[in-house]
C-alpha cells in the first residue's frame, strides 16, 4: 500500500495545487472521483489492462466515455496517466486530494459505523464530540455495521476511535 501512496502522491500534490491556483477544488474533486470510479469499473478495467489495446486508444476510449464529465485539466491528467501506465493509481490519487482539501479547508472526514442506526440528534452529538477531540470541523458519514454489537467506531484518516462493545471484548480478550 505504501508503495501505490508514493506513486500516487506526486500526482495528487499537483492536481491540488492546480485546483487551489484556479480555485477550482470542488471541480477537481468531482472529476478525480468520476475518474476513479471509471477505472474501477470491472469491464472497461479489462479493456484497459488488455495488452492488445494501445495507449491512444485507450485515452480516446476514456476521453469519449467522460466528455462533458470531467474539465479540461483532468483530461490532461487522464493521459498523462495513461502515457506513464499510472492509470490504476487514479483511486489512490482521487483519496490523496481530498485528504488535501480536507487539510486545506479545515474539515475532516469521518467515517461513522454504528450497530443501529443513528438519529440526527445521536449523530449531532458524536460531531460535536469528534470535532471537540479533533480539533477540526467534522463532515461524517453514518453507515450500520450489526457486528458492532453496540456502540461506534470512528475513522478519521488513520486515526481510529473504537468505542463499539466488539472491539472493547477484542481489548478485554488481549489483557486476558
Amino acid at each position: 500500500m505504501a508503495e501505490i501512496s508514493t506513486l500516487a502522491r506526486p500526482y495528487a500534490q499537483a492536481a491540488f495545487k492546480r485546483a487551489k491556483e484556479a480555485d477550482a477544488a470542488q471541480n477537481w474533486s468531482d472529476s478525480l472521483t468520476f475518474l476513479s470510479l471509471l477505472v474501477q469499473d470491472e469491464a472497461l478495467a479489462g479493456i484497459v489492462a488488455n495488452p492488445r489495446v494501445n495507449k491512444q486508444n485507450t485515452a480516446q476510449l476514456l476521453l469519449d466515455i467522460c466528455q462533458d464529465q470531467i474539465h479540461d485539466e483532468a483530461k490532461n491528467l487522464l493521459k498523462v496517466l495513461i502515457e506513464n501506465d499510472k492509470l490504476p493509481l487514479l483511486p489512490q490519487i482521487s483519496v490523496m486530494f481530498e485528504q488535501y482539501r480536507a487539510d486545506d479547508e479545515g474539515y475532516v472526514n469521518v467515517e461513522l459505523q454504528s450497530a443501529y442506526a443513528l438519529t440526527k440528534a445521536e449523530q449531532g452529538k458524536y460531531v460535536a464530540m469528534l470535532e471537540k477531540f479533533l480539533q477540526k470541523k467534522v463532515n461524517a458519514s453514518v453507515s450500520v455495521d450489526k457486528s458492532l454489537i453496540g456502540g461506534i467506531l470512528a475513522k478519521a484518516g488513520d486515526k481510529v476511535i473504537d468505542g463499539s462493545v466488539r472491539g472493547q471484548l477484542h481489548q478485554l480478550a488481549k489483557r486476558l
